[in-house]
C-alpha cells in the first residue's frame, strides 16, 4: 500500500494476515475497501489542501491516506495498539499526520491542538461508540463540517425528527448545530468483513449560528427520554432533584403541554428549558 491508503479486499486480507490481526467485532472493525466510498467521504467533508482534519478510528488507514493525499493535516485517534503500531510505522515519514493511541470518547478530537477551531472531522464510527463519541464533539469545539460513516440504526437516530421512535437527546443536540446536507447509503459489500447492516455515510455541516446545549441540560434530556411512554407532568413530579426544574419548564413555556411525551417535544421548547437551567 502506497500513501495513498487504498486497498482492495484482496490486499486488505493480506495485510491483515502480516500482522496477525483478526477484526476485532466489538471495535466495529469493518475496513473500507471501496474506493468510491473512501472518495465519497471526502467529497462530503469538501476536503481541500490544508484543511486540518480529524480522523477516529483509522484502522488500515485507508481514508487516512486519501486526506493526506489530498493535502490534509491529519490527527488521528486509533484504540487498537496493533493497528497503531502499524500505522505509526507506515506513515512515519509523513509529516502531517499524528496519530495517538486513545480511545475516541475520551479524545474525541484527537491530539488536535486546543488553538485550532477550523477543522473538520472524517470518521468511520463503530456503532459502540457513535452516540457517546458524538456527543462529546458536541461539547467541544465545533467542526465546520463532518463525513461520518455510520450503521444505519445509528444515522437514523442521529437525523431523526420528533415524533419518531428514533427521536432522542442527540437528534436535538445535532439538529440545532448542524445540519444534514447528504445522506449516502453504502453497501455492506463495501466493507472486510462485511457488517450485518448497510451503512449510511452522513454529511453534516455547522449552521451559521448553531446552538449548543448546556451540560446540566443534557443530562436532564437523557433522564427525560428514559421515561419516554411517559408524558412530561408525570416525568416532572417524579424527576427527583429534576423536579424543580421541568415542573418550572411546564410552568414558563406555554406552548408545552403537560401531557406530551418526549418523543414529542421539538428542540425549539428544548432551548427554553436550556435558558432555565443555571
Amino acid at each position: 500500500m502506497d500513501i495513498n491508503g487504498q486497498l482492495s479486499p484482496s490486499q486488505t486480507l493480506e495485510l491483515l494476515k502480516q500482522l496477525e490481526h483478526s477484526p476485532v467485532k466489538k471495535l466495529g472493525q469493518n475496513f473500507l475497501v471501496d474506493s468510491n466510498i473512501v472518495r465519497k467521504s471526502l467529497e462530503l467533508a469538501d476536503v481541500k489542501k490544508d484543511d486540518v482534519v480529524v480522523e477516529v478510528g483509522p484502522g488500515l488507514g485507508t481514508l487516512s491516506g486519501a486526506l493526506l493525499q489530498a493535502g490534509a493535516k491529519v490527527y488521528a485517534v486509533e484504540l487498537d495498539k496493533t493497528l497503531h503500531a502499524y500505522l505509526k510505522e507506515h506513515f512515519s515519514q509523513v509529516e502531517n499526520f499524528s496519530l495517538i493511541n486513545a480511545d475516541a470518547v475520551e479524545y474525541p478530537l484527537a491530539s488536535l491542538p486546543d488553538e485550532v477551531s477550523d477543522f473538520k472531522i472524517v470518521a468511520n464510527l463503530p456503532y459502540a461508540i457513535s452516540t457517546p463519541w458524538l456527543d462529546k464533539v458536541l461539547s467541544d469545539r465545533l467542526p465546520s463540517m463532518m463525513s461520518l460513516m455510520l450503521q444505519k440504526e445509528a444515522a437514523l437516530r442521529f437525523a431523526a425528527v420528533g415524533g419518531s421512535k428514533e427521536f432522542s437527546p442527540i437528534s436535538i443536540c445535532l439538529s440545532e448545530a448542524y445540519d444534514v446536507s447528504a445522506r449516502h447509503k453504502v453497501s455492506a459489500s463495501c466493507f472486510h468483513p462485511r457488517p450485518a447492516v448497510d451503512s449510511v455515510l452522513l454529511a453534516l455541516k455547522r449552521k451559521e449560528c448553531p446552538f449548543v446545549f448546556k451540560p446540566k441540560t443534557k443530562e436532564i434530556m437523557r433522564y427525560v427520554f428514559s421515561k419516554r411512554r411517559k408524558q412530561m407532568l408525570s416525568i416532572a413530579k417524579s424527576a427527583g432533584e429534576f423536579s424543580e426544574l421541568l415542573l418550572a419548564w411546564l410552568e414558563q413555556d406555554k406552548t408545552l403541554s403537560p401531557d406530551i411525551r418526549p418523543e414529542r417535544i421539538d428542540s425549539v421548547h428544548w432551548k427554553i428549558f436550556d435558558g432555565i437551567v443555571k
